[in-house]
């Protein structure tokens, strides 16, 4: 991947610490629940279209700020929690330059013609 989206996603990555700072929560928990997102992965034991699906869903950005805002509006501590995990473990896989899945298998991702 270009060091440019790998420079954008590590900012990415550093906001979603930032936004774990202001929880009131042990930063053991951050480390704890960064890498929860990755039970995505279980949905390829259906096969590779409910694979991509669970994963994507795992690792969308626009559902975590969806969910972290709700948390903000509804002041429901662990939603926040919730949103800032998943972006910040989404942000972390496309630095190691994991994507969101296609459908024709596990290895093929948005990011693999960049």
């Amino acid at each position: 991947m270009k060091l440019s989206l790998k420079l954008e996603e590590f900012a990415m990555f550093a906001l979603g610490a930032y936004a774990f700072s202001t929880l009131s929560i042990s930063w053991w928990w951050f480390f704890g629940l960064l890498f929860l997102p990755d039970i995505g992965m279980l949905g390829y034991a259906f096969g590779n279209t409910t694979g991509a699906m669970v994963y994507n869903i795992f690792h969308h950005k626009g559902l975590a700020i969806f969910i972290f805002t709700i948390g903000i509006y509804t002041q429901i501590p662990w939603l926040k929690l919730i949103g800032i995990i998943l972006f910040t473990h989404a942000s972390l896989d496309r630095i190691l330059g994991y994507g969101l899945k296609y459908k024709k298998g596990f290895k093929f991702t948005h990011l693999e013609n960049l």
